[in-house]
């Protein structure tokens, strides 16, 4: 069965980026979020099997609604994307509980290697 996954970015090009990747290899994409605050509010609503969240968005940043997200749901699955160099924020990601990270710009073969790490 196809697993489902909400992707949550400010950049429309990059969430269509990610959609490609994720339908053309078998992957549903349940919904679309362009900042923190509609990522976790998408999340309580479609309960996705992964969430796909970039750190740097306005109204609420990634690393606070991944927190939100793991607050109410402590077995949430979250990839977390981000540009290059920011290190800091991959470590305070991980420790909030994402489950693996990818470095902007994408390539698809490391969005789908992460994915299947995580939800198969």
């Amino acid at each position: 069965m196809a697993k489902n996954i909400l992707i949550c970015d400010d950049a429309a090009f990059m969430r269509m980026m990610i959609k490609d990747i994720l339908t053309k290899n078998g992957y549903n994409v349940a919904g679309e979020a362009e900042n923190g605050l509609k990522a976790v509010e998408k999340y309580a609503e479609v309960k996705p099997d992964l969430v796909l969240m970039d750190i740097t968005m306005p109204e609420m940043d990634g690393i606070q609604a991944l927190k939100k997200i793991k607050a109410s749901d402590p077995g949430a699955m979250v990839i977390m994307c981000s540009a290059m160099g920011q290190q800091a924020m991959v470590i305070e990601s991980i420790q909030a509980g994402a489950r693996d990270f990818i470095v902007k710009p994408f390539q698809a073969e490391r969005v789908l290697e992460a994915v299947k790490k995580v939800v198969g």
